[in-house]
């Protein structure tokens, strides 16, 4: 978190940006966001709960002409409920939207379409069908948590992805209630589970589920698992030392000067005349200089 006194530091690198997004989902992100490309398909891209932007710079980097990325967060607004008051002043209370873009135009030249508002104002600031892909990691709590999946179903195109942060976290069963509820009872069809994320759809998960289990199979980066309950395919991802995809620096990025070159050695030739003979040399007669050369050398 950057204290308001100080001076805030700009980032470098993806990594640089603080938030909760493992190298598994950006890997995850990046495949889905990359697949709808390599099939044509169109569709904007949106967000609840930015936090200090690092999943959204992401998916910026993801957009095709015409497309949008819409990303919602209260920042530092209130809350519309007590409940939200409370879970919003414990965990993101030095949160604002000025960090926000700051951090995102350290990345891109121009900024999405920020709603500073409830995730409860998307479904009519979005026009229905119109998203391929959409990230839920706004409130935990229960109600609002299902009430953001309702509003993803109707903004999302057919087959397109819903991703649900901390559906199995500790502290926030919330997400998990609305979640499974959502699976067993509303037609969200799961496509994997990672650590701390579910990505699913309300098309038929199975062509790109066997286009994922391929690319994870041919990876040495991750382990992977197949499970099936209540008449869904549950395919598990974890992490065993994967690094994030390459993702360009920002723009504030210093390059290392690079190394001084080695200094070249002395070219080998007569060796250097003591000072003394440099003396001779400069001040006597040759007849002299030749005389003290003999005699030096005699010497020798």
């Amino acid at each position: 978190m950057v204290d308001a006194q100080q001076t805030p530091v700009l980032p470098a690198e993806l990594g640089d940006v603080p938030g909760w997004f493992p190298a598994l989902d950006q890997t995850l992100f990046t495949w889905f966001l990359d697949r709808r490309r390599a099939l044509g398909l169109p569709g904007d891209l949106l967000e609840l709960g930015a936090y200090l932007g690092k999943s959204a710079i992401l998916l910026g980097r993801h957009l095709r002409p015409g497309e949008t990325l819409t990303v919602c967060d209260l920042f530092e607004s209130d809350a519309p409920d007590g409940a939200n008051r409370a879970e919003t002043s414990k965990s993101y209370a030095s949160l604002t939207r000025q960090a926000f873009e700051r951090n995102y135009l350290a990345f891109h030249d121009a900024l999405p379409r920020v709603i500073q508002a409830p995730s409860s104002v998307v479904a009519h600031e979005v026009r229905p069908g119109s998203c391929r892909f959409v990230h839920i990691d706004a409130s935990h709590l229960y109600e609002h948590v299902r009430d953001d999946i309702g509003a993803a179903r109707e903004l999302l195109v057919p087959d397109g992805i819903v991703v649900l942060d901390d559906f199995r976290s500790e502290h926030t069963p919330g997400v998990s209630v609305a979640t499974w509820e959502a699976v067993l009872n509303r037609g969200l069809r799961p496509v994997c589970l990672s650590t701390q994320k579910l990505y699913g759809t309300w098309g038929d998960p199975e062509p790109v589920q066997e286009e994922l289990l391929a690319m994870l199979r041919a990876r040495e980066d991750c382990g992977l698992s197949v499970q099936r309950a209540a008449g869904h395919r549950l395919v598990r991802v974890r992490a065993r030392g994967m690094q994030p995809p390459p993702f360009p620096p920002s723009r504030h990025r210093v390059e290392p000067a690079p190394a001084p070159e080695p200094m070249a050695s002395a070219p080998a030739g007569r060796p250097r005349r003591s000072r003394s003979r440099r003396i001779a040399a400069d001040l006597l007669p040759p007849v002299v200089t030749r005389a003290v050369r003999r005699r030096m050398t005699s010497r020798a």
